[in-house]
């Protein structure tokens, strides 16, 4: 049985940075993720947006790790080479609707977050599209927009370069044992041993507590859907539209995102079994609701639909050492502002919850900043004309809508965590994600993965068992 110091349960966001931070210390990590990649759940279906951090609560987690997230995220993008954009925000009110945001803006002051209120004549310098009715705005400079995804591989990718294990298509259906003697077992029928255990499970947390004897959680689920559009939109919106928080959330928003798309979304509509479909009710009050911020949107221009998945868990992230089992600890209910209080998390999670139970030594020569991978569309044609020359794949376009090379989808298939499946290549180098939503490329990034991993054509799935996209005849 393999032994670790450390075993993390969960490949989202927050897992991701867990072992990326603990990566950097002698010690052995393991990350065991039930999907068949990272960011399989809710990292891959958000917003993307990294959040300034004013509307939390005062005193609660969320806002520490917001305020703590954001003013780290900018940085670790710029290691991981993640796409992001300081676009800055705007939550978008009337007239009568001018004491809200000025209460808003009380609770950002308290939380440490640097936000203005504008009248509609700076609003319409930072973003013409607002609605007519819109007087006033409350702008934070610090917000912007990051890709979820690619953020959550970006974290796994640096943890495996600096020795950490990413174990995909790992369901756990055991946790026994405690501190010093953990034992994790795992629907394929492997075992592995740790000292401790960090349950960062997400939806599935309360099922990890609940196996593992640890305490047990009360979850509830909401399901965000959202339209996307064509990158053609994204000349239309320069920042992120907000209108007023209620009690369901941050409201349908209207924004850019770091790959050239824009959104429009999401709802909040309670879900049970971890659905995420999406119905012609919950798009038509996408539509009512961002007529009131936004006086442009254009849904013929719509080339994806999608629902995100949030966990919740009372009023705020529950991040706790188990009382009950010795040695596990479990993080539940990190909805928004997740994504962008994740470093803070990680740097939390380490420091108070892993720190009591193993030493943190340094690693010598530990790799911070990681390899930059230039986009064909971002190469000058003569920097295109020399990559050719080095390696004709540079010259062999797969992804007509998003200017993928093959040459780009051999690296993401040999990057530290392997691509392995249609959306894990499509996750990293964006091929399939653009206006004809994978229809001309497919084929082709099913063939060449086959070919870089050996695997024949029937066994490639588009995102795991189950999702084969070529069948044997007969």
């Amino acid at each position: 049985m393999e032994k670790y110091d450390v075993i993390i349960i969960g490949g989202g966001v927050v897992g991701a940075a867990v072992i990326d931070r603990l990566a950097k210390y002698e010690l052995r990590c393991l990350l065991l993720e039930a999907g068949s990649d990272v960011a399989y759940g809710s990292s891959r279906a958000n917003s993307g947006i990294i959040h300034a951090g004013y509307d939390a609560e005062t005193g609660t987690l969320k806002a520490r790790f917001n305020r703590e997230g954001n003013r780290a995220l900018w940085n670790i993008a710029r290691e991981l080479d993640v796409p992001h954009i300081k676009t800055g925000s705007l939550v978008v009110g009337t007239a009568e609707q001018l004491p809200m945001l000025q209460k808003l803006k009380a609770r950002g002051d308290l939380n440490g977050v640097v936000t203005e209120i504008i009248g509609r004549a700076e609003i319409l310098k930072k973003e013409r599209n607002v609605a007519d009715g819109i007087e006033y705005a409350l702008y934070a400079q610090e917000a912007g927009v990051i890709s979820p995804y690619k953020l959550t591989i970006g974290y796994a990718d640096r943890a495996v370069t600096n020795g950490a294990v990413i174990k995909l298509n790992s369901a756990v259906t055991a946790v026994f044992g405690r501190r010093g003697n953990f034992r994790v077992h795992c629907a394929d029928g492997a075992q592995y041993a740790a000292d401790t255990v960090v349950n960062a499970a997400g939806a599935g947390a309360a099922e990890i507590n609940r196996i593992a004897g640890a305490e047990p959680l009360t979850v509830t689920y909401q399901k965000g859907e959202y339209y996307v559009l064509d990158q053609t939109e994204r000349k239309n919106i320069s920042t992120i539209i907000f209108p007023l928080p209620n009690e369901f959330g941050k409201g349908i928003l209207a924004a850019p995102t770091a790959d050239g798309n824009v959104i429009y979304g999401p709802t909040a509509e309670p879900t049970v079994n971890g659905d995420t479909s999406v119905d012609a009710g919950g798009l038509d009050k996408i539509k009512k609701q961002l007529a009131v911020t936004y006086k442009t949107p254009d849904y013929r221009k719509s080339i994806r639909l999608y629902a995100g998945l949030r966990t919740i868990c009372g009023m705020d992230f529950v991040i706790e050492q188990s009382k009950l089992k010795d040695g596990f600890s479990y993080l539940a209910g990190i909805c928004s502002p997740g994504l962008t209080s994740a470093p803070a998390i990680a740097e939390y999670v380490v420091n108070e919850l892993v720190a009591p139970f193993k030493a943190l030594v340094p690693k010598k020569n530990c790799v911070t900043v990681m390899p930059k991978h230039k986009r064909l569309k971002e190469l000058t044609a003569a920097e295109i004309k020399e990559r050719v020359r080095a390696d004709e794949a540079w010259g062999r376009v797969i992804c007509r809508c998003e200017s993928v090379t093959e040459a780009e989808i051999v690296a993401a298939i040999r990057s530290p965590l392997s691509a392995v499946t249609v959306d894990a290549v499509k996750r990293r180098v964006r091929a399939g994600m653009g206006r004809c939503q994978g229809g001309f490329c497919m084929p082709r990034v099913l063939e060449i993965l086959a070919r870089e991993t050996g695997v024949p054509e029937t066994e490639i799935t588009k995102c795991g068992k189950g999702t084969e996209i070529v069948f044997p005849r007969g």
